[in-house]
């Protein structure tokens, strides 16, 4: 990403995404044949995601963090981390994190790197696969033929996208297969160039619109 439009690897304060709205949102040309059946092209391979993040601003406070926010982000221009309150791990509902949540792949023996992503669907052959641009290292644990791996001894993690990369001598072999738990972000920016308050209709309860997109890294 050029230096420029560069992604800050900061978090939009928690506790007011915690309280906004958005998911995930496709592009879908539809045309109406004069039989009445349809005809649909998926025009992007990936879903992007949109938040209305004004939602979890309450008071003046919270108010004058998202100012400050959307100041050092310079507005739109750079990109930052959005914890999605709907979908941010691998792990079930209710459930800690596992080394098994999802099957990152099968080693052959040679290949060494490894995409990070989450399964949506129960069907093998109709789940979507989402690329997990940034997951949260810390929290991230992978397995091997169900046997742990150790970062930054067995294999190495890569921010953007999300990758993990198996060090010399442990690549995993042929057959095994390579699982990961881990929790994640959303790479966003703000949607528009100004962010417009007013503050009489804020005092009286208005929601300010503090709109967000998910953009690709």
């Amino acid at each position: 990403m050029p230096l420029d439009n560069q992604f800050h690897d900061v978090r939009f304060p928690t506790d007011i995404a915690l309280q906004s709205s958005g998911g995930p949102m496709r592009e879908t040309r539809i045309v109406t044949l004069g039989s009445g059946r349809e005809q649909r092209n998926q025009r992007w391979a990936r879903s992007r995601r949109r938040f209305e993040a004004g939602y979890g601003v309450k008071d003046m406070e919270a108010l004058r963090r998202v100012v400050a926010f959307y100041e050092a982000r310079r507005g739109p221009l750079h990109p930052f981390r959005y914890r999605d309150p709907l979908d941010w791990s691998t792990a079930a509902e209710g459930q800690p994190i596992s080394s098994d949540d999802e099957l990152l792949g099968v080693g052959d023996g040679v290949q060494t790197s490894f995409v990070l992503s989450k399964a949506y669907g129960e069907e093998a052959t109709s789940a979507y696969r989402r690329s997990i641009d940034l997951p949260t290292l810390s929290t991230l644990v992978i397995a091997v033929d169900g046997v742990a791996s150790t970062l930054d001894q067995d294999f190495d993690a890569d921010l953007t996208p999300g990758t993990v990369t198996f060090r010399q001598g442990h690549a995993p072999p042929e057959g095994a297969t390579v699982t990961a738990g881990f929790e994640f972000d959303v790479p966003v920016r703000f949607e528009a160039d100004e962010l417009m308050v007013n503050l009489a209709a804020f005092t009286a309860g208005e929601v300010p619109s503090i709109p967000l997109m998910e953009v690709l890294l």
